[in-house]
C-alpha cells in the first residue's frame, strides 16, 4: 500500500535535511580558512540570485540563494564559487598573495577542502553516537541462531551454532558484517567460511534475490543468506565507545556506498538506482513521516553521502581539488591556470550532466510514469 506523504511535507522534509547538512558542510571550509587566516568573500547556502544577505564586519557576504542544491565558500583569490583559482594572481607576490587561498600553504589549502567532507562525517558519526548512548549499541555475534524458508545457507551444509567467520576472504566479526556482505549482491555466489568444533568449512552459496516493497510502494531488492541471528542485544556504552561505535557505523555506510558505486561502474547494478534531488526529497518526506527518530537517522546517512560525494576525484568537488593539490605537492609547483580551468570546465560539464541524468531518473520512476 503505497501512503506517500504530501508533496508540501517532502519540500519542508527535503530543505530541513539539506539546509543544515550544507551549511555544515560548507562551514568545516570557511572554519578552517578562518584558522590559518584565509578571508571568505562569500558563504552561499543555495545558488543562483541572491534572495536574502547581510555583509558582516570581516567582508564576508552571507547570503541564501533561489537554487536549494548546494551552496559554497568563496574565499579571497577564487574566480568563482567552484573555486578555480584567478589567472590574475599568476604572477602575484607572496605579499598580495597575503589572505588569499592561495596564499595558504599547500597543506592548508587541503585540510580546508578536506574539512567540508570531514564535517558531514563528523555529523553523521555525531548522531549515531547519540543513539548509542541513548538506546546501547546494538551487537550480535555471527552465530546461526536460525534459518529462513528456503535458506541457501542450510541447503549447503550450516546448522544452527555454526559461527560464520568470513565472506569471499573478508572476515566477519558481528552478525551485522553479514549483511553489509551479502545485502548488495542478490544473487551473487559467495564463499562462506563458517567454525564448527573448532574446524573452518568454506562452501559456495548462492545467495537468495529477495524483493519487498515497503509501505511506500519503494521496492528494496537485497541478497539473502537465509540466517537468523541467535540473538541481538544493546550493549550500554559510556561517551567513548559511543563515538568509536558510532565512527565504526559510519565507516560500514560507507563502505557499502563505495561498494555500490562499483557495482553501479561495472554494470552489476543497474544505472536507475542512482537518485537525484527528487527522490532525497521523497525519502526525506518518508522517514519525517515515520517520526523524528527515523528522520534523524535519514540525516545521517545523506550526511555520510555528501561526504563521500564531495570526495569523488571530479574537478569543482573537494576532491578533484585535493587531486590537484597531490600533483602540486608530486611537481613542486601548482598546475598551470589554463590546465586547472579546463579540468574544472570538464569537471562542471560532468557534474551538470550526472545532476541531468538523476532528476531524469527521478522523474521517470515517478508513478506519473508507470512505475
Amino acid at each position: 500500500m503505497d501512503n506517500s506523504p504530501s508533496v508540501l511535507m517532502m519540500m519542508g522534509a527535503f530543505l530541513l535535511v539539506l539546509g543544515p547538512l550544507v551549511v555544515l558542510h560548507e562551514l568545516g571550509h570557511y572554519l578552517v580558512g578562518r584558522l590559518f587566516g584565509v578571508r571568505a568573500e562569500a558563504f552561499a547556502v543555495g545558488f543562483g540570485k541572491e534572495l536574502a544577505g547581510w555583509t558582516d564586519k570581516r567582508g564576508t557576504r552571507w547570503k541564501l540563494c533561489a537554487l536549494p542544491l548546494g551552496g559554497y565558500v568563496q574565499f579571497a583569490g577564487d574566480m568563482n564559487a567552484a573555486s578555480v583559482p584567478d589567472p590574475a594572481l599568476a604572477d602575484a607576490s607572496r605579499e598580495e598573495l597575503r589572505g588569499t587561498f592561495q596564499g595558504a600553504k599547500l597543506w592548508q589549502r587541503s585540510l580546508i577542502v578536506l574539512a567540508g567532507p570531514l564535517m558531514n562525517l563528523f555529523v553523521a558519526v555525531a548522531i549515531f553516537a547519540a543513539f548509542n548512548l541513548a538506546y546501547g549499541v546494538p551487537t550480535a555475534s555471527p552465530e546461526v541462531g536460525g534459518f529462513s524458508d528456503n535458506s541457501p545457507a542450510k541447503v549447503a551444509g550450516l546448522k544452527e551454532g555454526d559461527r560464520i567467520v568470513a565472506i569471499d576472504g573478508d572476515r566477519i566479526e558481528t552478525f551485522f558484517d553479514i549483511a553489509e556482505r551479502v545485502t548488495l549482491n542478490p544473487g551473487k555466489t559467495v564463499t562462506v567460511t563458517y567454525q564448527r568444533g573448532g574446524i573452518e568449512t568454506s562452501v559456495p552459496i548462492t545467495l537468495l534475490t529477495d524483493v519487498q516493497h515497503d509501505q511506500f510502494g519503494n521496492e528494496l531488492r537485497r541478497g539473502l543468506l537465509g540466517v537468523r541471528s541467535a540473538g541481538m542485544k544493546f550493549e550500554d556504552v559510556g561517551p567513548v565507545g559511543a563515538v568509536t561505535a558510532g565512527f565504526d557505523q559510519s565507516l560500514g555506510i560507507v563502505r557499502t556506498m563505495v561498494e555500490g558505486l562499483r557495482q553501479i561502474i561495472t554494470g552489476e547494478r543497474s544505472v536507475e538506482e542512482l537518485g537525484g534531488p527528487i527522490k532525497i526529497a521523497k525519502y526525506s518526506g518518508e522517514r519525517l513521516s515515520l517520526g523524528w527518530l527515523e528522520f534523524v537517522s535519514f540525516a545521517a546517512l545523506i550526511s555520510i553521502n555528501l561526504a563521500f560525494i564531495n570526495l569523488l576525484p571530479i574537478p569543482t568537488l573537494d576532491g578533484g581539488h585535493l587531486v590537484f593539490y597531490a600533483a602540486e605537492a608530486v611537481r613542486r609547483k601548482p598546475l598551470g591556470a589554463r590546465s586547472q580551468e579546463r579540468a574544472f570546465r570538464t569537471g562542471l560539464a560532468f557534474v551538470l550532466g550526472l545532476m541531468l541524468f538523476v532528476t531524469l531518473n527521478d522523474l521517470a520512476s515517478l508513478p506519473i510514469f508507470g512505475k
